[in-house]
């Protein structure tokens, strides 16, 4: 048996949207050590795949079997790249699909890694994701799998993806522009509101596509400065406070080319706890991530029962549900191994669940 696990990751904003620009997309994030995905697989004749009763952590009631679906699709995809004959998938963790915490991404990426293992074959990850319809826009997903921490991707030639994505396959995952070490003493704030899931597959395609045709070009020329003059000293210097406050810049000008996509410049109700996240002083910058609707904020280990106070209150100031997390980031890529074993604790969140789902304000 082999087992992998991987952590979540929060995806800031691109670069660039505009086909003005010499290149598209080129997408920031950082990797997370919770929630997790943990995915075991054993060399068997077929693929047959098991999700573990609540593996499905922080998932809508009922979604239990569409992991168990995607998995089956990333394990068939995987065997069929492999050319071995099949694998049983049990999924011991899963992050809540559709979240903005990369689910999709790390499910592929666990279970090709999981299945290769199990079989004695070498996973290449990188090569392999976009036969599995990953990486096709932000590279940061599969870059926090390989080696965590703080990710800035190159994006995509802009005359090679235009308003559509090439079919599976057809696309390299963007190279890795750079990456940083994230302080041990950063911490972030995970909060995720009861609302639906974020936009996947042909619906995030339509919307990416209206918002690449109309974006202003403008919009990234300020966050081209942001990024070299703001993001990348903060995170090389360890400064909290300016990574968060630029970041969270960085997603208000996203929400702008996306406004008409979403409904303002973050989804309904992801507005109210960012506001009422950005007026408080634990948290030095809050966002949506990718479509959230989970938000993030960053803190660092001071103040991180302070965030997760603030995060509780602001559910409650958005009338809504949810629950509130504060984690520290990943510096490492995924945890592969032959033969299982439990995974590290040092993956568990300092504090997680303060507001259990469905405990309205």
């Amino acid at each position: 048996m082999a087992r992998a696990s991987a952590g979540a990751r929060l995806h800031f904003g691109f670069c660039n949207l505009s086909l003005s620009h010499e290149r598209l997309y080129g997408a920031l994030g950082v990797g997370l050590a919770a929630p997790r995905v943990v995915v075991d697989a054993e060399p068997v004749p077929e693929v047959s795949v098991t999700v573990e009763t609540g593996s499905a952590a922080g998932d809508p009631a009922g979604s239990t079997p569409t992991v168990r679906d995607d998995a089956r699709e990333y394990a068939t995809a995987a065997t069929d790249l492999l050319g071995v004959d099949g694998a049983r998938i049990t999924v011991r963790e899963s992050l809540p699909r559709h979240a903005g915490l990369g689910s999709g991404t790390q499910l592929a990426a666990a279970t090709l890694a999981a299945v290769a293992t199990a079989h004695g074959e070498p996973a290449r990850v990188r090569e392999r994701a976009p036969a599995l319809g990953r990486g096709g826009r932000s590279g940061v997903g599969v870059a926090t799998f390989e080696r965590g921490g703080f990710v800035l991707d190159a994006g995509h030639p802009t005359a090679r993806f235009t308003t559509d994505r090439p079919a599976d396959g057809e696309w390299t995952v963007p190279p890795v522009a750079a990456r940083h070490t994230v302080p041990d003493d950063w911490r972030f704030l995970l909060v995720e509101p009861d609302a639906d899931a974020g936009r996947s597959g042909a619906a995030e395609d339509d919307a990416m596509r209206t918002a690449v045709e109309r974006a202003e070009p403008g919009i990234a020329d300020r966050i081209g400065g942001i990024v070299t003059r703001r993001v990348l000293p903060a995170i090389a210097t360890g400064n909290a406070e300016s990574f968060g406050a630029a970041v969270a810049e960085i997603g208000r000008l996203n929400g702008a080319w996306y406004a008409d996509e979403q409904g303002g410049v973050y989804r309904p109700p992801v507005g109210e706890v960012v506001a009422s996240l950005s007026g408080a002083s634990p948290v030095f910058g809050a966002g949506q991530s990718s479509w959230g609707p989970t938000v993030y904020g960053v803190t660092d280990a001071d103040h991180a029962d302070a965030a997760a106070e603030a995060g509780e209150r602001a559910l409650d100031a958005a009338g809504v549900g949810g629950e509130v997390a504060v984690v520290r980031a990943a510096n490492e890529g995924a945890r592969i191994a032959a033969g299982g074993g439990p995974d590290s604790p040092s993956a568990d969140p300092e504090r997680g669940n303060t507001k259990p789902r469905g405990d309205g304000a």
